[in-house]
């Protein structure tokens, strides 16, 4: 019989930080093996299950099986990754985001017997911009209600998988300043473009940042000049300089960019990605889900959460989102990346609560 420990182990020593396909083969193989369901492996790569055939409006439990590549300590001699246990938690790449919460998905779905049609899905490319869950989204994917698997534990409650009902999104873009090259003993000959650069961030540190209010708790958006680059030689005047700019938004509102750098000259504005944030408009889920695990653990809370997650394409397609998971803040992409395994099981137990508490 699977436990949440062993399945978690067995899918971080997967490599899944280049290629997911062999973590999704896995998956794919237990899921046929282990329930029901009917299965299927999408273009993208996604595997999504489902069981039941009501017609009833369909919970999913929503994870992603790719990581970030893994740290030298989290490897063994061939490059392959490692999981290691101790009294209480693992350790391993992908351990906290997410396989661990994956796991206790795929058991939740096993043995849940829920009133309404029930849906788990794995995605691929999380890490890259959301890939897999744009592609399933797109392809038709939009459940009524979702639980995604990113961390939420004791972020407010000691023990307890808190209920995210909001965070941002992030705008990644691009802004390029032309200027004109010349030899730097001449600098009146050209324009130089590392100084119409820095007109715009000037311009752009000086927007307000805007604020928003969800469950009690005060999101901040921000705006950060976080690359740049110009220049060939030390004595050239650069003709252009780029610098990379990362926006984390709010439900509902953006950093007007384009207002602020509209009128200098030389200045060019190109958004790279447009992760949007998200909330869950359907507060009756929101609060059912979260009485759902008070039932199985420690009363949760109902908060918001800085980061971006698939949860954000889900309900931008219309799906009432929540994220609750069993990583706690700051154990995601480190090297010494672990899960508390009271907390993962207490995943799998919530998890399997929600789905079956949930009604159309």
């Amino acid at each position: 019989m699977d436990d949440v420990v062993s399945l978690t182990r067995e899918l971080i020593e997967i490599s899944s930080h280049e290629d997911e396909t062999e973590a999704g083969d896995f998956i794919e193989a237990w899921l046929r093996e282990r329930t029901d369901a009917t299965v299927m492996r999408d273009d993208a790569g996604n595997v999504i299950a489902s069981r039941g055939s009501s017609g009833e409006p369909t919970l999913a439990l929503v994870g992603h099986h790719d990581v970030v590549p893994p740290a030298d300590e989290q490897v063994d001699e061939h490059g392959a990754p490692i999981s290691q246990v101790t009294e209480n938690r693992i350790y391993g790449r992908g351990s906290a985001d997410m396989k661990g919460a994956v796991a206790a998905m795929m058991l939740a779905f096993r043995d849940a017997d829920p009133s309404l049609d029930l849906a788990f899905a794995s995605f691929v490319g999380e890490e890259v911009g959301g890939i897999g869950a744009r592609h399933a989204v797109a392809d038709g994917f939009v459940p009524t209600f979702a639980v995604v698997g990113e961390g939420s534990a004791q972020y407010a409650t000691d023990g307890a998988l808190d209920v995210v009902v909001a965070h941002r999104g992030r705008r990644g873009s691009t802004i390029t300043a032309r200027g004109r090259a010349c030899h730097a003993s001449e600098p009146e000959a050209g324009i130089n473009a590392i100084y119409r650069a820095t007109e715009a961030i000037d311009r752009l540190r000086d927007i307000e940042r805007p604020t928003a209010t969800v469950a009690g708790e005060t999101l901040h958006g921000s705006l950060e000049a976080t690359k740049i680059n110009a220049g060939t030689a030390d004595n050239v005047i650069p003709e252009t300089c780029q610098f990379t700019l990362d926006e984390r938004t709010l439900p509902g509102s953006t950093i007007d960019i384009e207002s602020a750098i509209e009128d200098l000259d030389g200045i060019e504005w190109e958004i790279d990605q447009d992760w949007p944030p998200m909330q869950c408009h359907d507060e009756r889920f929101a609060e059912r889900a979260r009485l759902a695990l008070a039932a199985v653990g420690p009363d949760p809370s109902l908060i918001t959460k800085p980061h971006a997650t698939d949860a954000s394409w889900l309900a931008e397609a219309g799906t009432a989102t929540v994220v609750v998971g069993p990583a706690e803040r700051g154990q995601a992409h480190t090297s010494e990346e672990s899960v508390d395994i009271e907390l993962l099981q207490l995943a799998k137990r919530g998890y399997q609560a929600i789905a079956d508490s949930i009604e159309g």
